[in-house]
């Protein structure tokens, strides 16, 4: 029998992008929602979290748009402090942003034509860290999928830098915490993404949008190298997990992936693929393709069988 929650019809493939205003602890966000054109039923949804300083029009949007085609709701939307979303400009608020995918989820499932039974998370880069946090900490996500994700880990940081050179990088951050520098720089000079692999994206045209900053408070460094998505794994429980993670990549750790998928406790999948650098899964082929086909497949198929056991998701 075809079974149309995980399979779509390509009628219901086509997608437009509506934009959203929604609050998250009283700070206006920013999305663009899109819906499967020509669903005669609620569909499956999923709400997306990208890279440091990303927005909606970048590589969440990428995927979203993809993942519509294949037959989902998605909600690609400007984190606080990012893109057209209200909050501190360019600070990575940590508790901020698991709150912002706690209120997308919710804008999701008051949504008559999404199926509050089954919504998912997927992140990029560091919001595969994010939406592991926000799926362990949040019920009514019924699977969570990290695409090259970024699953931050203190002890591991701690552990390759040593202690005290990890806390002195801690000090350092905290001295110039409102401190603002640039996301990306061609140069060798202080960035918060250095390097030539970041600019490729950031700095060029395949990066284009109207509401991107190159710019980044010293705070956020802090955020970042305080935040545990890897003990996020423990917590999952049963939600299903799929990671998506290129064989060659120097700037979210392939260690950090597979220690994931060896911690999660659920049903969970690992896919590994052929990269040559960590942005080749932000928009090149064939890797994006790939990425997209076995997120569909598996978030289709877990978010059918929680929808087929008849246990709602709390709401």
């Amino acid at each position: 029998m075809h079974d149309d929650r995980r399979n779509p019809s390509p009628a219901t493939r086509s997608t437009t992008a509506e934009r959203v205003v929604f609050q998250s602890e009283g700070v206006e966000l920013v999305g663009d929602l899109r819906i499967p054109g020509a669903a005669d039923a609620p569909v499956p949804a999923i709400a997306l979290s990208g890279p440091l300083t990303g927005v909606k029009e970048q590589v969440t949007g990428h995927y979203a748009h993809r993942l519509t085609q294949a037959g989902f709701a998605t909600l690609a939307f400007d984190h606080r402090g990012f893109g057209e979303s209200g909050g501190l400009r360019g600070h990575e608020d940590t508790q901020g942003k698991l709150a912002d995918l706690r209120a997308a989820v919710g804008l999701l499932a008051a949504d008559p034509r999404v199926d509050a039974d089954r919504i998912a998370l997927v992140g990029v880069c560091l919001g595969g860290g994010y939406v592991v946090r926000g799926a362990a900490g949040d019920p009514r996500v019924g699977a969570v999928a990290g695409i090259a994700g970024a699953y931050n880990s203190p002890a591991f940081f701690a552990e390759g830098m040593g202690i005290a050179s990890y806390r002195g990088a801690l000090a350092s951050f905290l001295a110039g915490y409102d401190d603002v520098v640039p996301a990306v720089r061609a140069d060798e000079g202080e960035a918060a993404m250095p390097g030539e692999e970041p600019y490729a994206y950031y700095g060029t045209g395949r990066s284009a949008a109207e509401h991107w900053e190159n710019r980044v408070t010293r705070g956020s460094l802090h955020s970042l190298m305080t935040m545990d998505a890897l003990g996020a794994a423990d917590l999952l429980g049963e939600t299903p997990l799929l990671v998506v993670h290129g064989r060659e990549d120097a700037y979210c750790s392939p260690a950090l992936a597979a220690a994931l998928h060896e911690r999660s406790p659920g049903p969970k999948e690992i896919l590994w693929l052929d990269t040559t650098s960590h942005i080749d899964l932000y928009d090149q082929e064939p890797y994006v393709s790939q990425a997209v086909e076995a997120t569909a497949a598996f978030l289709g198929d877990a978010l059918a069988r929680r929808s087929a056991s008849g246990a709602p998701s709390p709401r």
